[in-house]
């Protein structure tokens, strides 16, 4: 054997991680039997799923996970007959973790509270690794599915593992585990029962233990989205949802229905309360299960759309034939009409609940950026989401509407003013609302990534155009300063400098003009009213393409001292090619943009403030 023996090291920082799981987890040891548990009843499903094409794949008739505590031995043993791994999966399975992501796994274990610590597990996808917790060794036993070699899989969790031949006789999965001096409790088969009811007794699979030499039941194996609603607590609601999820957190919205007719299907979905550690916004798949007749078919189904992925559960139907292939999943019309009954019902809750602003304001800052997709990607359901959404403002704390954005725009207000950009705080003391906020109106504060984009595809809300300040093209003269809002100063005539600066700066602006938008500043940059915003120029200028982005319109605030005195030099005829270019950059810091050149900005700047002396 020790010739055959192969040493490997671990890949990707596993050394790291598992120092990370077995010390910053110590107090949650007990969820290392969830994640064995839900891996071995995830490789049955997986085989069932198999043998529907590949008949030779068929389970045993009594597929069961087998969990055999040895006290003498110190080991605890978790069996499956599932689809077993190849050598090479078990290296690529075991060996590296690149795709889970050790170092946002260390800094979310860093921000995290104590009691969200346990979500950090599954979420990551490190369940294996927790193992490592009660054990000093593990080893993984594995046969695949339709072959007849076996290999193990071994390590200590100490930088290194090692893969060597075995035999196993049926195909599947052994995991054992060396359990340490200190976790004795692990080789206790009632601790281990109370375990496997607390977090897997829903799983479909037959969960057994070993007791006094016999095979005692382990898990109720109930189809839980089966069962009628009045059934069912909702301990045992948010026992599932934690179960299937990975996470501890408490379900901010549990949808449970069964629907009949032209449709046959049962769902339990679950919208979660908190945001996960790794970003919903990377994954762009939905993942709620499909099962046929409470066999589990697939998560990659596609059963809501992309911008309802947060939603976590399962649809069973009794519509589709169990033998589904993923190329009958994408053309049956079943399915597509139980992906629409699916979608509605999701917007359905969240309508209902949107109407408490207080309970839907957790939900909007944990999900709203991905629900706002919707408005970019569904225009048979752009209207239902554009109710959903909330945003900041600069006339009212805390989150709002469209609807009552509207509800609040004066008499002679056309148009819904938003602003899009990085950073809340910032817009809000953004140059481009002083003329706004000096007149009273409304502008709406949008800072998500995906803001740039949605507005495109939403013209309009209650028949009022959605308009970004941005694009300059408001004519506010409709509107009358408000109290101190009223810009003081006269206003210089502005002729001769706006042609001087158009000379100046032809080929870095689209025009110079005169702005009735400023009350303290004396410049800022905005976008051509035909083209895209500011934002989405500065998006197409990181990603390489300027030439997309067009050039900004420079507008010069007629009452500011600054500009008022270069308006005096313009008549003069005086050289005004350095105060064109410094009045172009801060244009362009003052949206939170670099100078186009910081060296020569600086040394204008440094050189303006000397001759002041």
């Amino acid at each position: 054997m020790s010739e055959t023996l192969e040493r490997h090291a671990f890949g990707a920082e596993v050394g790291r991680l598992l120092d990370l799981v077995v010390h910053a987890l110590y107090s949650e040891r007990e969820i290392f039997l969830r994640e064995l548990v839900a891996n071995a009843a995830d490789a049955v499903d997986r085989r069932r799923f198999a043998a529907l094409t590949e008949p030779a794949l068929a389970l045993p008739a009594e597929a069961k996970v087998r969990i055999r505590p040895d006290a003498p031995a110190r080991t605890l043993t978790v069996s499956d007959p599932g689809i077993g791994m190849s050598k090479e999966e078990l290296a690529q399975n075991l060996g590296t973790i690149a795709r889970s992501g050790t170092r946002a796994f260390s800094q979310s274990l860093a921000e995290a509270k104590p009691d969200e610590r346990p979500s950090l597990i599954g979420q990551f996808g490190v369940g294996f690794y927790s193992a490592f917790m009660v054990a000093d060794r593990v080893e993984v036993t594995s046969r695949r599915a339709g072959t007849d070699e076996a290999w193990t899989w071994a390590s200590e969790g100490q930088g290194e593992y090692t893969l060597a031949p075995a035999t196993r006789e049926e195909p599947g999965t052994d995991v054992v585990l060396h359990i340490k001096a200190d976790a004795d409790e692990y080789l206790e088969p009632l601790r281990l029962s109370t375990i496997v009811r607390k977090w897997a007794d829903h799983i479909t699979v037959p969960i057994t233990f070993l007791r006094d030499g016999e095979e005692v039941p382990g898990n109720e194996g109930t189809a839980l989205w089966r069962k009628p609603k009045q059934e069912i607590t909702e301990d045992a609601y948010t026992e599932f949802y934690r179960h299937l999820t990975h996470a501890f957190d408490t379900p901010w919205a549990t949808l449970h229905w069964r629907a009949e007719g032209a449709l046959d299907f049962s769902a339990l979905l679950f919208i979660p309360a908190m945001k996960p550690f790794l970003a919903v916004e990377e994954e762009r798949e939905s993942r709620v299960r499909l099962h046929v007749r409470r066999m589990f078919i697939t998560d990659e189904a596609g059963l809501l759309p992309s911008w309802l992925r947060f939603v976590q559960g399962v649809v069973d139907t009794e519509d589709l034939p169990l033998n589904v292939s993923r190329e009958m999943l994408q053309a049956t019309p079943v399915l597509a009409r139980i992906r629409r009954a699916v979608t509605a019902k999701v917007l359905s809750e969240l309508k209902a609940r949107a109407k408490d602003a207080e309970a839907y304001a957790p939900f909007w800052q944990a999900f709203g950026p991905v629900l706002k997709e919707g408005i970019w990607e569904a225009a048979e359901h752009r209207d239902e989401v554009a109710a959903l959404l909330r945003f900041r403002s600069t006339a009212v704390e805390g989150w709002t509407s469209f609807a009552e954005y509207v509800s609040r725009m004066k008499p002679n207000q056309e148009a819904i003013y938003i602003l899009v950009g990085d950073d809340t705080a910032a817009l809000a003391n953004s140059a481009q609302i002083e003329g706004f906020r000096a007149r009273g109106l409304e502008v709406l504060l949008l800072s998500d990534h995906v803001d740039a984009f949605w507005p495109e595809r939403l013209d309009t809300f209650d028949g009022k155009p959605i308009r970004s300040i941005t694009q300059g093209s408001d004519d506010l003269s409709a509107f009358a300063p408000e109290g101190e809002g009223e810009a003081s100063g006269e206003a210089a005539d502005l002729t001769d400098l706006l042609a001087k600066l158009k000379e100046i700066l032809k080929d870095d602006v689209a025009d110079v003009r005169a702005s009735q938008r400023l009350v303290e500043s004396a410049v800022l940059l905005s976008a051509s009213s035909g083209g895209p915003d500011l934002q989405m120029q500065r998006l197409l200028r990181r990603a390489g393409r300027g030439f997309g982005a067009g050039l900004p319109v420079l507008e010069l605030n007629p009452r500011h001292a600054l500009v008022r005195r270069l308006a005096a030099q313009a008549q003069e005829g005086r050289d005004l090619a350095e105060a064109a270019h410094t009045l172009l950059d801060l244009g362009h810091v003052q949206g939170g943009d670099p100078p186009r050149d910081p060296v020569a900005f600086a040394r204008r700047v440094a050189a303006a403030l000397a001759a002041q002396g």
